[in-house]
């Protein structure tokens, strides 16, 4: 009797399990995992560009993809995130960030699982010049140099005038943007200070430190800036000191960006011709887009800038 009960509670079991799968949706043709590095509005728009793009590829070949987006939170957490997704070995992985794109290729050394990156500013620099075979995506760079132009213009900036650049120490790619705009204001006679920090709680000070003492502030597409930069901007009006973000955003009174939903979307095509067997990553070749100028009119009003026609 005790063998028959047995029997019929693993019937039962079985079935429940079945019904569970059933009612997850039927088996799709491929899965993808997607590390984001933090959750801000540039990074989100780039993942939901990035999902959109690659399921209406698919869809057009009759196939489906079931995508597994999880966010890091922190650098560190990355490769905790990427690990879960090549023990289901998934199909491709997309990394949102510098730090997820150095875990995620850290990780499919062996596997040589696809991995795409977005919202990269410098693929050359991450790998030290040698970008792993699995390895392609988009990026968020853009003219540096054009950034620094148009605030000098915009600001009226002069020989002397200090400009501050905030950014978060540990991310590699806003040092990069601080070197190339700090080259280009000096050649100008301006002067640049970089106003760093490495954890959050320091931020209130620096930006406050920073706003005290330069004519404006600048920051590069610094995804930790980007998570807080509600303090920045506050701190920043209160001290009649313009901010210009190379991403764009609430914060600043002016930006040269990118579209990051579009960014995402092209990343999510790549995605889509690896998966069909198209192409591989190492076809394709490392993308970015055309950014354009944007002025915030209601802060330009209140710090005194007059938009150029």
């Amino acid at each position: 009797m005790k063998k028959v009960v047995s029997l019929v509670l693993a019937l039962v079991m079985c079935t429940g399990a079945c019904l569970t799968l059933t009612s997850c949706g039927e088996k799709t043709d491929f899965t993808v995992g997607i590390c984001q590095l933090m959750e801000h509005e540039s990074l989100d728009k780039a993942t939901q560009g990035f999902v959109d793009a690659l399921t209406a590829e698919l869809e057009k070949e009759g196939k489906t993809v079931a995508i597994d987006t999880q966010v890091a939170g922190e650098p560190n957490l990355c490769s905790t995130v990427i690990n879960t997704m090549t023990a289901k070995n998934v199909d491709l992985i997309m990394a949102n960030a510098t730090p997820a794109l150095l875990a995620a290729a850290n990780a499919t050394t062996n596997s040589k699982i696809p991995v795409l990156g977005t919202s990269v500013t410098d693929y050359a620099d991450t790998f030290a010049n040698n970008i792993p075979e699995n390895v392609s995506g988009t990026s968020d760079a853009v003219p540096f140099d054009e950034q620094a132009k148009m605030m000098v213009e915009s600001l009226g900036l002069a020989a002397g005038d200090q400009v501050g650049v905030l950014y978060c120490s540990n991310e590699s790619n806003s040092v990069i943007q601080y070197e190339a705009v700090k080259a280009e204001f000096e050649t100008q006679g301006i002067v640049v200070k970089a106003y760093t920090f490495s954890d959050t709680t320091e931020l209130q000070g620096i930006v406050t430190n920073a706003a005290s003492e330069s004519k404006a502030i600048y920051v590069p597409s610094d995804n930790t800036v980007a998570d807080n930069d509600t303090v920045v901007g506050t701190i920043c009006n209160e001290k009649n000191v313009p901010v210009y973000t190379s991403y764009g955003g609430a914060v600043c009174y002016a930006s040269l960006a990118i579209d990051y939903y579009a960014l995402g979307q092209e990343t999510g095509k790549m995605a889509a011709e690896i998966l069909l067997g198209k192409k591989t990553p190492a076809d394709i070749e490392i993308k970015t887009l055309t950014p354009s100028v944007s002025y915030n009119e209601e802060l330009c009003a209140q710090l005194g800038i007059t938009i150029p026609e």
